[in-house]
């Protein structure tokens, strides 16, 4: 069965509604044919990812962590930094956050593409 596929503008929505829109489709939850075990068969390509709308403070308060292994080497970051460098990962990071966290994850983020 080919893929549906589904072209999004991010420009001007806001990040959390447009992580959300995206994780819908990308389970399949818009098609008739939804079941929960299966991958899902839409594709997602995200467009003027640069454009993307935070509200209020986010871009000073909102802080990445990454933990680099030995103790008392945790990293943080502000939004601001890590969307200056990587605007797609910051939405990518989203979308992985709302999927269901189970062996799909990865294969349903396979089928999100984001163009700058």
């Amino acid at each position: 069965m080919p893929k549906t596929e589904h072209i999004i503008d991010a420009k001007n929505q806001p990040l959390g509604r447009l992580a959300s829109k995206i994780a819908l489709l990308l389970q399949g939850k818009g098609t008739a044919a939804y079941a929960s075990r299966n991958e899902g068969d839409v594709k997602v390509v995200v467009k003027n990812i640069k454009a993307v709308k935070i509200t209020g403070k986010k871009a000073d308060q909102k802080i990445y962590y990454h933990h680099t292994g030995p103790l008392g080497h945790l990293k943080e970051r502000k939004y601001r930094e890590v969307f200056d460098r990587k605007p797609d990962w910051v939405l990518w990071h989203a979308v992985r956050g709302m999927l269901p966290k189970n062996a799909l994850r990865a294969k349903r983020l396979k089928n999100m593409t984001i163009e700058s």
